[in-house]
């Protein structure tokens, strides 16, 4: 059974929709988060792993190893986290395992900074950095086919039964 592996950059709306999936109490969907292994401060990423980006691959090849394992044993897995699509084919290289749909959860910069400065209280988030990875994940994304959401134009409940489809209606979910 496919994976959805919805990534995006902070104020996308993947942590809700994750939280939406959650909150529908489905017996046979595991709902996982990326942050949920803690999220070291730069300076402990920088010691342990040389950058911000080698802890982002490294964990992301441990979730993948994680996620596979679940998924092997005929559960289904909605994850959620904020990694590159390059981390996870490499994650689901090393686990030698390659059932799942990487979905860009996506947004528009003015609704990313509302929601960064209103919904969540850290306009500190709001910065170009953030557009710049929002932006470099929209072109990684288009370039390899990805599928992408747009909850600028999306509700949340909509969102939310798009990426259970992928999972329920798929091919592979119907075996």
């Amino acid at each position: 059974m496919p994976v959805p592996i919805l990534i995006g950059a902070s104020g996308s709306g993947k942590t809700t929709i994750a939280r939406a999936i959650a909150e529908q109490s489905l017996d046979n969907v595991e709902v996982v988060f990326f942050d949920a292994i803690g999220v070291p401060s730069a300076e402990e990423m920088m010691r342990e792993y040389g950058s911000g980006e080698g802890w982002q691959l490294a964990k992301t090849v441990e979730w993948m190893q994680r996620i596979a394992e679940i998924a092997k044993t005929g559960r289904r897995v909605v994850f959620e986290g904020q990694t590159r699509l390059a981390f996870l084919a490499e994650g689901a290289a090393a686990a030698a395992w390659h059932d799942y749909i990487p979905v860009l959860v996506d947004c528009d910069d003015a609704t990313r900074t509302a929601r960064l400065t209103v919904d969540r209280q850290q306009p500190e988030l709001a910065s170009q950095e953030m557009m710049n990875w929002a932006n470099y994940l929209r072109l990684e994304a288009r370039a390899r086919g990805c599928e992408i959401v747009d909850t600028s134009v999306m509700s949340v409940e909509q969102a939310a039964s798009y990426v259970l489809s992928l999972v329920i209606s798929s091919p592979a979910a119907q075996r």
